[in-house]
């Protein structure tokens, strides 16, 4: 069997005390207690709801580190993407992004719905709530080659704002 799944990214980043309060505060990360012993620059998380034993690594490199040109002049990473379970969360979350003064956008991609939000060094990260495959539709299937503005609302109404998102797809049915 092959690769299935991501299971942890690691990012450079400038000010690793700042870095750690946006993704406990804003995210809902948990500190895991792993960095190795004489290494302070260095901090692992966990996801809210996951069962790995981190999901984020941070390493401190400095204050003077310029940002990230990937994607501009240089090649790179443009953005990791977590999963949220429902549409609630997404909404919660949204919140949360925007009172951080960190939410960039938001995109509706038929199959997926997505929140844009930068970091404090301007790394750029996806939030998504996945249509569960008993629930995907032609309309849903054929939209994932347009990106609409996402309105929570109505995709609320639509799937229900507590419906697990992913199974069948991300998640085993």
């Amino acid at each position: 069997m092959g690769i299935h799944r991501l299971n942890h990214a690691v990012l450079f980043v400038s000010d690793l005390a700042r870095s750690v309060d946006f993704y406990t505060t804003v995210l809902g990360f948990r500190r895991v207690p792993m960095t190795p012993d004489g290494f302070a620059g260095a901090a692992f998380l966990q996801a809210p709801d996951s069962t790995n034993d981190h999901d984020l690594g941070l390493f401190e490199i400095g204050h003077e580190a310029g940002p990230s040109l990937a994607g501009r002049t240089t090649v790179g990473l443009y953005h990791l993407a977590w999963e949220v379970d429902t549409l609630a969360e997404l909404e919660r979350t949204a919140a949360a992004l925007a009172n951080a003064g960190a939410l960039v956008g938001s995109s509706d991609h038929g199959t997926t719905k997505s929140l844009y939000g930068k970091d404090p060094d301007g790394l750029e990260f996806e939030i998504v709530w996945l249509v569960p495959a008993d629930r995907l539709d032609d309309a849903a299937r054929d939209n994932r080659k347009r990106i609409r503005p996402l309105d929570l609302a109505r995709e609320q109404a639509r799937y229900g704002a507590a419906t697990r998102g992913g199974v069948g797809v991300s998640i085993p049915a």
